[in-house]
C-alpha cells in the first residue's frame, strides 16, 4: 500500500529539492547560497590564522557560528538583532551550528587557526538550522582550503542535518513550516556522512512521544541522510574532501 502524499506532493521519506552554489560570494573564504524548498539562506565561513586570545598556546584551532533570519525572510517582516538584543532562539541555533561543525573537525590537527560561519536566512519556510548546519559544512572545506590546509587532514567526516516529525501518525522528514507549525512531535537529528549521531533534538509539541516514536524518527532521519551527503558532493565535486582517504 502507497503511503499518503504530503501537502507539497512528497512521499514521507522524502526531502525538499535541495540546491547549493558554492562562492556565491568573494570575500569570504568559503561561501554557499543554499536552499531547501522555498528556505534559502547564504552561509559564509571566514578563516583567520589566528585563534581568540582565551586559546593562544593551546596549540588548537577553533571554530564558531553565528546565525540571523534577515527581515524580509519572513511575514510580518522580522525586526533586526541589534547590540546585546539577540533573541534565546538565534543563540540557541547558532551554537547548535558551532557544535554540529565542531564535530566534523579535529581542532588539534586545524592548529591555531579560527574559522567563524555566517549564516543567514533570505527566505524562511521551515528548517533553517538544519538547511544552515547542511550548507554550512560545504563553506567550511573551501575555507580550509583558502588557509592552505588540506581539508582531508583535519576533517573527520562530513556533517548533515534534517528536520523530522510525527504528522498523521507517521514520520516525515525535512518539514517546511506549514507541517512544523502542525507537526505532534518536531525533531532536529545531526549526522555524520558515517551516520553517526551528533546531536538530536525533539520536543512534543504540546503532548509527549514514546521511544518507538522516538526510533522511527532517528531511522527515518539517518535514511534521508545520504541524500543529504550526496547534495553536498555534487555542490563540490572534485573538491569533496573525503573519496580518496577512504580509498586507501
Amino acid at each position: 500500500m502507497t503511503a499518503a502524499r504530503r501537502h507539497d506532493g512528497r512521499a514521507p521519506h522524502e526531502i525538499r529539492p535541495y540546491a547549493m552554489r558554492r562562492g556565491f560570494t568573494k570575500a569570504a573564504a568559503g561561501s554557499v547560497l543554499v536552499s531547501a524548498g522555498r528556505t534559502t539562506l547564504l552561509v559564509t565561513a571566514s578563516a583567520e590564522n589566528s585563534v581568540p586570545p582565551w586559546m593562544k598556546g593551546q596549540g588548537k584551532g577553533w571554530l564558531t557560528a553565528e546565525y540571523a533570519m534577515l527581515p524580509g525572510s519572513t511575514a510580518p517582516r522580522k525586526q533586526r538583532d541589534r547590540g546585546p538584543k539577540t533573541d534565546g532562539r538565534t543563540i540557541e541555533i547558532q551554537r547548535l551550528i558551532g557544535r554540529s561543525l565542531r564535530a566534523a573537525l579535529d581542532l588539534r590537527a586545524l592548529g591555531e587557526r579560527s574559522i567563524t560561519l555566517d549564516c543567514d536566512v533570505l527566505e524562511a519556510d521551515g528548517g533553517t538550522r538544519t538547511t544552515a548546519i547542511t550548507g554550512a559544512f560545504v563553506a567550511l572545506v573551501d575555507a580550509l582550503r583558502a588557509l592552505s590546509v588540506p581539508p582531508d587532514s583535519v576533517l573527520k567526516d562530513s556533517i548533515a542535518a534534517v528536520s523530522v516529525g510525527i504528522i498523521d501518525g507517521r514520520p516525515v522528514v525535512d518539514l517546511d513550516y506549514a507541517e512544523d507549525s502542525t507537526a505532534v512531535v518536531d525533531m532536529n537529528v545531526v549526522m555524520t556522512g558515517a551516520g553517526e549521531l551528533v546531536e538530536v533534538q525533539g520536543t512534543g509539541e504540546g503532548g509527549t512521544f514514546s521511544i518507538k516514536d522516538l526510533d522511527r524518527m532517528v531511522r527515518a532521519a539517518r535514511a534521508a541522510l545520504p541524500e543529504l551527503t550526496a547534495v553536498q558532493k555534487r555542490a563540490m565535486g572534485r573538491s569533496w574532501p573525503f573519496d580518496r582517504k577512504r580509498s586507501k
